[in-house]
């Protein structure tokens, strides 16, 4: 059966980075270098309160998509509009006639006919947010870094910041389990609870071991396991459960590949153990009890 007609697990998640990572480069390729005629504000009640000043950005060209963590940007010069997909968010192109969706709240629309289509934030639970900041010319090497939302985040997992020892110092001394803190991105960004069960699992390591238990050896397969992990995800598409979709409408089928992310009560596939549940953090973990130490 072709992994597109393969049904979907019953459980749920939000978009991390794989997905947000996807929706940039459907964005980029789509509507990079094209000049934004008009921002559609239909509902400005989101996780936090869709600015006036996003406004700023109409008339200007979109000349680079960025990506920070799970924050998706949209670099128009010296604006920049920061989105987030919250829980449920999703970003698609549509045709500007399309009539509004029940949970479309924004819309950008390139060109002055239009004719690329019309970029639409549809957010069902309206935990997503669209924010405005200007660019620092002090700030030249990382002109994003300023913006506050960012100041508490650890290494990007495919930058030059996020090193095996480095990985393994963060940890030392924390006594949360190591689970809630790979979710906490203090560590390292973007390993959301998908992710975080699957690298943990290729690790053999218990989410509920403390992270101080975390030995440099186990730090660095640890380490592997994120990048490989992630980098596995984008190429398939990132995880479609209930939600996420591409902004060309595309699933994901990562999740189809899961070794123990919503596979509670079945084997497991390494040692034929079976796979749990539990609630770890207000989040369920799925993780086999026998080869996970």
């Amino acid at each position: 059966m072709p992994e597109s007609e393969v049904p979907h697990r019953n459980v749920f998640t939000m978009p991390e980075l794989p997905e947000v990572e996807i929706t940039k480069r459907g964005v980029d390729a789509k509507f990079k270098g094209h000049t934004l005629r008009e921002l559609t504000v239909r509902q400005p009640k989101l996780r936090w309160p869709v600015p006036q000043t996003v406004q700023a950005c109409v008339g200007l060209p979109l000349v680079a998509l960025a990506r920070r963590s799970k924050y998706l940007l949209m670099d128009f010069g010296q604006h920049v509009l920061v989105v987030h997909l919250g829980m449920s968010g999703s970003l698609k192109i549509v045709s500007p006639q399309q009539p509004w969706d029940k949970h479309d709240h924004i819309q950008w629309l390139f060109d002055s006919d239009g004719s690329t289509g019309a970029l639409r934030l549809n957010d069902p639970r309206r935990f997503g947010s669209v924010e405005y900041f200007e660019k620092r010319i002090e700030t030249p090497a990382d002109p994003y870094a300023h913006f506050g939302r960012f100041a508490a985040l650890g290494p990007e997992p495919f930058s030059e910041a996020f090193q095996p020892e480095s990985f393994y110092q963060s940890l030392r001394g924390r006594k949360l389990n190591i689970k809630t803190l790979l979710l906490s991105g203090k560590a390292v960004v973007g390993v959301g609870n998908i992710y975080a069960c699957e690298a943990l699992f290729r690790s053999q390591i218990s989410p509920g071991r403390s992270a101080s238990r975390v030995s440099r050896a186990q730090a660095s397969l640890l380490y592997t396991s994120i990048v490989d992990v992630l980098s596995e995800a984008i190429e398939r598409g990132g995880s479609t459960l209930r939600n996420f979709q591409a902004i060309d409408g595309e699933l994901g089928h990562f999740q189809l590949h899961c070794d123990v992310y919503g596979r509670a009560g079945e084997k497991c596939k390494r040692c034929e153990g079976t796979i749990k549940r539990r609630v770890m953090g207000q989040r369920g973990t799925f993780y086999c009890p026998v080869c996970q130490k």
